[in-house]
């Protein structure tokens, strides 16, 4: 009896391994079989497909026994991706639709029970991945599916608005539709063209936060060289008013960058037209658990640390978070990946985001203020601040003190500098690091930090006398030689003088040194 083949795809992290839709009608007891590993909600497909098959006025073989195989079967599949090649499998079984005219196409969607069209998740992922591996052939997918997936340009992308759109592309000479079909869906077939949009200038700007002229400097120098930064202060200081600007000081995403952070937002469900090539900015609340920030699951779903790749991450209320969650980010914060295992599967997502996190000293926030009495007793200071381990502290490149400016101080302070005339600093820092060494200063590792440090003399023996007399680890002295980097970067200097190292260690200071 009939069989058919269709081409589909499955998500497994970044990765879109194919997944073949066999399609086999054989005479029996009629029946509906789908295997191949499939979760619930592709499980469920068969009920959608027959319905969606009835309701445009197609044909569906209800006296058959009817085998529907996702091949390989030892991957796992989840979603309503696979609605829309089942259908198309059937069809073509039956002789309805030309199998041999699918055989350069892929096709993902989920279908209603009117067959209509609904967009799916991971579509730009699914698009990025084909790119990667130089696979030409012609995506099928919804219109905003179709959308997501046409910010590739090398992928060919057809959206299609009904089942009906799909069919009538691949008629079989033999089979006409029927009568009863809505004409009012002819006109869904369309090829989506790559889209070149702009991106889009922020709405916070950094010349809004008044004074705070410390913590601006310290963000500047975190854009430049992608270092991570911790703000201490209590509370109304401007913490997250300045985290919320940071976003806005960093250099414009290249082409990869862009394409890479939307198809994590794509696997997230959470990309938007309007983010294209703007930085993401991710501010989990502190309840959020160590899945939620990392990823995982079954099937595993990326995290806040992959959402925020390639731009920031705000974790405010520092010790606030479960300790669990926070050692979690080690890792990722040196790597730059997370990689998710589970018994049945492995994912891997990336992770290359600037951690910017907000803390208040002390239980009650006013410890070492001048705006206000703290009632804290040292102990408690010093157990709030324990919250957060030492080898996680480490690895934040910058300490800023975020101090609370007086009334009659704020009120009389200036208007500052806007993001972009500091974005443009930032820009040609950035700039800078990337010709002598291909890569943003934090990044710089062995024997590559040897080579472009350049230290002069005098800033080579301060350096060696302050990490001695301050007690520093050899991560610890690396990342302030790797701040002193930048700032000379900024300064526009090839070498690193003692002025740049002495700045670098105002950012290396102990919490309870407040």
């Amino acid at each position: 009896m009939g069989l058919a083949l269709i081409q589909s795809r499955a998500l497994l992290g970044l990765d879109a391994p194919g997944v073949i839709v066999e399609v086999h009608l054989a005479n029996g007891l009629p029946s509906f079989t789908l295997v191949g590993l499939a979760d619930v909600e592709v499980k469920e497909a068969r009920e959608r497909v027959r319905a969606a098959i009835v309701n445009a006025g197609l044909e569906f073989p209800n006296n058959k026994r009817i085998t529907v195989n996702l091949a390989p079967a030892d991957l796992p599949k989840d979603s309503g991706r696979f609605d829309l090649p089942i259908a198309l499998g059937i069809l073509a079984a039956s002789g309805q639709i030309d199998a041999s005219k699918l055989a350069d196409y892929e096709f993902a969607g989920e279908l209603s029970l009117t067959g209509a069209l609904r967009p799916v998740r991971g579509a730009l992922a699914t698009a990025l991945a084909l790119q990667r591996l130089q696979h030409s052939v012609r995506l099928v997918l919804p219109p905003e599916s179709a959308q997501e997936a046409a910010f590739v340009p090398t992928i060919e992308v057809f959206s299609a608005v009904h089942l009906l759109d799909v069919v009538r592309q691949f008629i079989a000479h033999e089979a006409p539709l029927q009568p009863d079909a809505d004409p009012a869906t002819e006109s869904g077939w369309q090829r989506v063209q790559a889209i070149a949009a702009q991106s889009q200038s922020h709405a916070l700007d950094l010349r809004e936060v008044r004074g705070q002229v410390q913590a601006k400097r310290a963000l500047e120098i975190a854009a430049a060289g992608a270092h991570g930064v911790l703000m201490i202060g209590p509370p109304g200081s401007g913490k997250s008013m300045l985290a919320q600007r940071f976003a806005s000081l960093l250099p414009a995403m290249s082409d990869e960058e862009a394409l890479e952070a939307a198809a994590v937002a794509s696997l997230c469900g959470r990309f938007s037209v309007a983010q294209w090539r703007r930085r993401p900015f991710a501010s989990p609340h502190h309840t959020a658990s160590s899945v939620a920030l990392v990823g995982g699951g079954s099937p595993p779903r990326p995290g806040e640390i992959s959402y925020a790749h390639g731009g920031a991450l705000f974790l405010d209320e520092l010790p606030e978070f479960a300790r669990s969650a926070l050692e979690a980010l080690r890792e990722p914060l040196e790597t730059g990946r997370i990689t998710i295992v589970r018994a049945a599967q492995r994912a891997e997502f990336p992770a290359r985001f600037q951690l910017i996190a907000a803390m208040n000293p002390c239980p009650c926030g006013y410890w070492g203020s001048r705006v206000r009495a703290c009632r804290c007793t040292p102990d408690q200071v010093a157990r709030y601040q324990a919250r957060i381990s030492g080898p996680l502290l480490d690895r934040i490149d910058l300490h800023v003190e975020v101090a609370a400016l007086p009334p009659q101080e704020l009120l009389a302070a200036p208007e500052g500098e806007s993001s972009a005339a500091v974005q443009q600093r930032v820009a040609q820092a950035r700039e800078r690091a990337l010709q002598r060494q291909g890569q943003p200063n934090h990044l710089l590792q062995g024997a590559q930090l040897d080579a472009h440090l350049q230290l002069e003399p005098e800033a080579l023996a301060f350096a060696h006398k302050a990490a001695a007399r301050l007690g520093w680890s050899a991560r610890g002295t690396h990342r302030a030689l790797k701040v002193a980097r930048t700032i000379a970067d900024l300064a526009g200097s090839d070498s690193i003088a003692q002025s740049h190292v002495a700045e670098a260690l105002q950012y290396r200071r102990a919490l309870m040194q407040a």
